[in-house]
C-alpha cells in the first residue's frame, strides 16, 4: 500500500515524499506505505504507517485511490500496490523525519516506480472532489474566512477561483457555517471579515453534477 499524502503549504500544493535507502532506485524519492496487517482494514493500516514511518498524525481524510498493477511497474519480482489519498489541513505542521520532505506536486523530483504517476492520479482525485462534495474540509483550519478558503481552492486546483462564487455555491449546499466571529483586522485595516466553518468534517457528496472549472 502506498500514501499520496498532500497538503496546502506555502499557497502550493504539496506532496510527502521519503528518500529511499536501498535499492532499487536507492536515492529515489517514494510515496510512504507498507503491507497490510495480518489484523487489520486498509485504512488502519495506512494511518498506521504513516504514524510509524514518517511521524504523520494529522490526517484529516484518506481515501482509497486505485490499484496499480503494471507488471513491471517494480524491477524483480511483481509487486500490486493499492493507493491511497490522504489530505492534511494547511495549519497542520507535522515534524517528519530528516528523510522526509514535502515536494510541489508540480515540481516532483526523481520519484521511484511508478510514484508520481500516483501523485497525479492523486491530485486529479482532489481536483474532482473538490467540485461535487465539501473536501474542502480537509484542506483548511476549523475557522476560516472565505478569502483564505478560496485561496487553498486556487491552490488545490491550479486556476482562479471568485471568493464570492465559491461562498455562494457552498453556502447553497449547506456546506458553510458562519461562526459569529471575524478574524482580526490585517495591517492596512478595514471590515473584519467574517470566519466560517464547515458543517461537517466527513466526506458528503453535495452536488454530483458540478464541476469547477476555469474562468473562461
Amino acid at each position: 500500500m502506498l500514501a499520496a499524502v498532500l497538503q496546502i503549504r506555502d499557497e502550493t500544493l504539496q506532496v510527502l515524499l521519503w528518500q529511499r535507502a536501498q535499492q532499487p532506485d536507492l536515492g529515489r524519492w517514494a510515496l510512504p506505505g507498507g503491507q497490510l496487517g495480518a489484523d487489520e482494514d486498509v485504512q488502519s493500516s495506512v494511518l498506521r504507517q504513516l504514524a510509524d514511518k514518517v511521524d504523520l498524525r494529522e490526517v484529516a481524510h484518506i481515501e482509497q485511490l486505485g490499484v496499480f498493477s503494471e507488471p513491471r511497474r517494480v524491477p524483480g519480482v511483481r509487486l500490486v500496490a493499492t493507493g491511497f489519498l490522504g489530505l492534511v489541513p494547511c495549519d497542520a505542521d507535522p515534524a517528519v523525519p530528516q528523510d522526509t520532505r514535502w515536494h510541489p506536486v508540480s515540481d516532483l523530483p526523481d520519484t521511484a516506480f511508478d510514484h508520481a504517476a500516483i501523485v497525479r492520479d492523486a491530485r486529479d482525485r482532489l481536483r474532482a472532489k473538490l467540485s461535487y462534495t465539501n473536501l474542502g474540509f480537509a484542506l483548511a483550519p476549523t475557522e476560516f474566512t472565505v478569502s483564505a478558503l478560496r485561496d487553498l481552492y486556487v491552490s488545490a486546483l491550479g486556476h482562479p477561483v471568485s471568493a464570492t462564487n465559491l461562498q455562494r455555491v457552498l453556502a447553497r449546499r449547506g456546506v458553510l457555517v458562519a461562526t459569529g466571529e471575524t478574524a482580526p483586522p490585517g495591517p492596512s485595516g478595514g471590515r473584519p471579515a467574517a470566519l466560517f466553518r464547515f458543517a461537517e468534517r466527513q466526506l458528503r457528496v453535495t452536488d454530483a453534477s458540478a464541476v469547477l472549472r476555469p474562468p473562461s
